[in-house]
């Protein structure tokens, strides 16, 4: 039996590691550490070196196109214009307005306290981007769920208002702060808070606190209210919602607002703000007045037909006359609030204009808010009855008299027979019964006995300036002609005969002083003789005293007009005059919708009485011409002896041409 024999291996002895010291195991330990924190260091700095030069490489980008700071204090804006009413009073301002530059230290401390209660608490304590204001506006946005606060400073308020784009993105933030960043390097805080109140918008047109207080209050920024600062100040959120010329009570409200900020930042106290709630701000001449924007928009079309192309700021002096246009304004809303839905009209119109020809009120609609079409000026109606007056003057110069007799029967022209408003007949009349009591059969036998022609030419000569036809019913106004021309074509029957070219532009000049135009009077001179202007003065009298417009009727004044209604109450007019004031009144619908039976006697005589009963009283009882005016030479159109001398034959004319067919327009009733 073999034995088996156990082979040991000799193993190679460890070697034996010699013994480390604790201190020299904590010396490693520090050694491995310093390693590793110096790579981190090391490739900290190469990142932060590649993210400085690539934050560089995207503020270099984005810098591009950021205009310098000092361009500030330079507006590039087109030049605006600034309308004066009769006594140099601001009644408004279109275009970009700015107003003269006002330092803080000039202002009354509560108005840059105001503003920056309401904007910018921090102003003083911030370097252009607030933290802490940010997220305050962030907290209080969430918490209402809605945007209550804005997280931008004075600064970059100012920064995104005159330099930047509307447009809202991480870009133009960037650059917003970006540019407040440098801006705080370089202006002084009170530099940047004056940059501030005499650049941004206030609503109106007006740039800068200087403009805005004197378009609102019509004084400087330096002389302003608590109240009014603490107006001024709420602008700012939102200019054209809180102007006091859209929605004075919105204006107020936010105004309280800020006063109530004041008090919360310390600048004021409660009893300061109690004091200025009580008094509630007034508005300068016609600043809290919409519909006046139809008069400035007259006015301002005519601009360049006087000066050209304006290159700088220009001050125009009107001949509005303010008192007038809020009365015009006021007799026309209480008319049409009372009446519009019984009587189913939705428009009116009003001219006022002086013996001179100067405008003093005009309202073009209802709402200049809803419509800026001017019915004044732009609307196209047919006139009615109260186009007749051009008839009777016609058949005055041919040698008809007031008593003059005129059959008043049914009457065919063609296959056309006008008829009466009331559909009865009276026989034998006057001329002047003819004329106030408007009778149509009267008028027509009357334009076709002195001939259309010279109807159409008395017309022309007294302002009408829109084409007029020689159709048989022209003579009850079918022809369409508007509210302004013929205001003004009765002008010179209240004035004696004397002819105007109807203004509303007294003086344009540079906001420096210089006049570049300036009204020195002007017209056609004599356009009807003195005994023809007094004569028909006086029939026409007879409408308010004994005809259609017995409505109109003035207390303890002399005054004449005509009443005048289209087919199917379509358009109603009254158009009158005192010796100084010649009013015209037109009431319908846009789309020509009938109205309720509405006639010239009616809604439009009442408007033309609540308005001139008052307008009328700023001028001395006069009475109407009596007939020996001699006012202007006489520069009638040499037409007008050839017209009486050929007389027969334009009628024999009128007659023949009168049965070649029906007539073109409808004829005009009452």
């Amino acid at each position: 039996m073999t034995q088996r024999r156990t082979v040991t291996r000799n193993k190679r002895p460890r070697a034996k590691r010699p013994g480390q010291s604790p201190a020299q195991r904590r010396r490693k330990r520090r050694s491995q550490r310093r390693g590793f924190m110096t790579r981190v260091l090391y490739w900290g700095a190469v990142t932060g070196l590649w993210a400085f030069i690539g934050l560089a490489g995207l503020f270099g980008y984005l810098a591009i196109g950021l205009p310098s700071p000092t361009d500030l204090w330079v507006a590039e804006r087109s030049p605006a214009i600034t309308l004066l009413d009769a006594t140099g009073t601001e009644i408004a301002t279109r275009g970009v307005y700015y107003g003269d530059y006002v330092g803080v230290d000039e202002l009354p401390t509560y108005l840059p306290q105001a503003v920056l209660s309401a904007e910018d608490r921090r102003f003083y304590r911030h370097y252009g981007i607030d933290p802490a204001g940010l997220l305050r506006a962030l907290i209080a946005n969430a918490t209402e769920g809605r945007i209550v606060q804005g997280g931008s400073t004075i600064t970059q308020q100012l920064a995104k208002n005159l330099f930047l784009s509307p447009e809202r993105t991480i870009k133009r933030k960037i650059q917003e702060m970006m540019l407040a960043l440098w801006l705080e390097s370089i202006f002084k805080k009170d530099e940047i808070l004056t940059l501030y109140l005499n650049r941004v918008y206030f609503g109106s047109g007006a740039y800068g606190v200087e403009a805005a207080s004197k378009q609102y209050f019509g004084k400087s920024a330096r002389y302003v209210s608590v109240q009014q600062a603490a107006l001024l100040a709420g602008l700012l959120r939102a200019p054209s919602r809180y102007s006091p010329k859209n929605n004075i009570a919105l204006a107020q409200e936010r105004s309280e607002l800020v006063l109530r900020t004041m008090v919360e930042a310390g600048y004021l106290t409660e009893h300061q703000r109690k004091i200025a709630v009580s008094s509630p701000v007034a508005l300068v001449g016609l600043a809290g007045s919409n519909n006046i924007q139809y008069f400035v928009d007259w006015i301002v079309d005519q601009v360049p037909d006087y000066v050209g192309q304006p290159e700088t700021d220009l001050v125009i002096k009107t001949t509005l006359h303010a008192p007038f246009q809020s009365l015009a304004e006021k007799s026309i809303e209480t008319a049409l609030a009372r009446d519009s839905e019984r009587l189913n009209v939705s428009q009116a119109a009003l001219v006022s204009i002086d013996r001179h020809g100067a405008v003093r009120a005009m309202v073009g609609g209802r709402s200049y808010t809803h419509s800026q079409f001017n019915r004044a000026v732009q609307a196209q109606r047919q006139p009615g009855s109260s186009f007749k007056p051009f008839v009777y003057l016609t058949a005055l110069e041919h040698g008809y008299k007031p008593w003059t007799s005129v059959t008043d029967a049914p009457i065919s022209i063609g296959k056309w027979q006008p008829a009466n408003f009331s559909n009865k007949y009276k026989g034998a009349v006057t001329l002047e019964q003819g004329l106030s009591q408007s009778i149509n059969t009267v008028a027509v036998r009357i334009s076709e006995r002195v001939g259309r022609t010279a109807v159409i030419n008395t017309a022309t000569r007294l302002g009408i300036s829109s084409p007029l036809e020689p159709i048989p019913s022209l003579a009850l106004g079918a022809k369409e002609v508007n509210l302004f021309e013929l205001t003004a074509a009765y002008v010179p029957i209240a004035n004696g005969g004397t002819g105007i070219f109807p203004y509303g532009i007294q003086e344009i000049k540079t906001r420096g002083g210089q006049v570049l135009y300036e009204r020195h009077g002007g017209g056609p001179g004599r356009v009807i003789e003195p005994s023809h202007a007094g004569t028909l003065a006086r029939m026409m009298s007879q409408t308010l005293t004994s005809g259609t417009g017995r409505a109109a009727r003035l207390e303890q004044r002399d005054a004449g007009g005509k009443t005048g209604t289209s087919q199917e109450f379509r358009d109603a007019w009254f158009v009158g005059f005192t010796a100084d004031l010649i009013t015209g009144v037109w009431v319908g619908n846009d789309n020509s919708a009938p109205m309720n039976r509405v006639t010239g006697g009616g809604l439009p005589a009442l408007v033309w009485h609540d308005y001139m009963n008052l307008a009328a009283s700023s001028y001395p009882a006069r009475p109407l011409p009596d007939g020996t005016s001699t006012d202007g030479p006489d520069l009638r159109v040499a037409t007008d002896s050839r017209q009486k001398e050929g007389g027969f034959f334009e009628r024999l004319l009128a007659r023949i041409t009168s049965g070649l067919g029906p007539d073109r327009a409808s004829a005009g009733t009452n």
